[in-house]
């Protein structure tokens, strides 16, 4: 979200699609085309009808206002940038459970970390008792798809009901049992099936490499690109290019350890 260039939305995009992929298979093509394209394509579309910024003019609207290929450009910027965070957070919330993150962050913010790992996993949860509630009702006859406008507004407001009761009952108890495991408490210990390994602080530093590289290109404006008013960007020297093989490394690292991860799992299962 931070960088504006071009190339680095397009690599951020790319392997967030490429990991998407990989992690959900055909349900992230699904995904891409269902919602990251049309948002890319109506940023492209509507930024022009109210930005008419830029110098070089292409046509001018029935009102008087002219067309310009740089506010075209921003709006496909936009959308680029969009799409991506979507797609990482599809990754994000794919990998990263609700018991990960406990062990990430249970013992630096356990009460936060419980919130929002009850956060994470609420909605799919919520759907799928949405969906039971749904067929309870039909099954007696109150089909939120039948009957009068007035009878569906009905049926909606019940199921809304049940699902807010349950909601705050889901709450409290989900509470009161982490109370009563003595959760949040000093010195409590916890299970888990994770563990620190040596490939994790190697990873850690290859990561904190990145982050320290990329901010200096940063500071530096080796990422530098302007839409207004006219199209310009930061001069292509191996320095700039440097710093986004180091930005596609980055981004790229999850797709690299997935297949080294999927190579391993063919070649043990092969094995048997």
């Amino acid at each position: 979200m931070a960088l504006n260039h071009p190339l680095a939305q397009m690599i951020s995009l790319g392997c967030a699609c490429g990991y998407a992929v990989q992690v959900e298979g055909k349900k992230a093509v699904l995904f891409c085309l269902k919602f990251c394209l049309p948002i890319m394509l109506t940023a492209a579309v509507f930024n022009p009808a109210f930005s008419h910024e830029g110098v070089t003019i292409l046509l001018y609207f029935p009102t008087g206002n002219p067309l310009t290929l740089e506010s075209i450009c921003y709006g496909l910027s936009a959308g680029i940038m969009i799409a991506a965070v979507m797609l990482w957070f599809l990754n994000f919330n794919r990998v990263i459970t609700s018991d990960k993150f406990v062990y990430l962050f249970g013992r630096i913010i356990p009460a936060l970390s419980l919130v929002l790992s009850m956060t994470l996993r609420f909605v799919p949860k919520f759907k799928a008792q949405m969906n039971t509630v749904i067929d309870a009702q039909r099954n007696i006859g109150r089909d939120i798809s039948n009957g009068t406008i007035w009878q569906r507004i009905k049926i909606a407001v019940t199921v809304f009901s049940i699902m807010l009761t349950w909601s705050l009952e889901n709450a409290i108890e989900t509470a009161d049992s982490m109370k009563s495991r003595g959760y949040g408490l000093k010195g409590r210990t916890a299970f888990s099936i994770y563990c620190f390994e040596e490939r994790d602080k190697l990873a850690i530093g290859y990561l904190l490499f990145c982050v320290f590289y990329l901010l200096c290109g940063t500071f530096g404006s080796a990422f530098g690109f302007r839409f207004f008013p006219d199209i310009r960007c930061a001069p292509i020297t191996p320095i700039t290019v440097s710093f986004h093989i180091v930005y596609l490394g980055m981004c790229g690292l999850p797709m690299i350890l997935n297949a080294i991860e999927e190579k391993k799992w063919k070649a043990i299962h092969s094995n048997m």
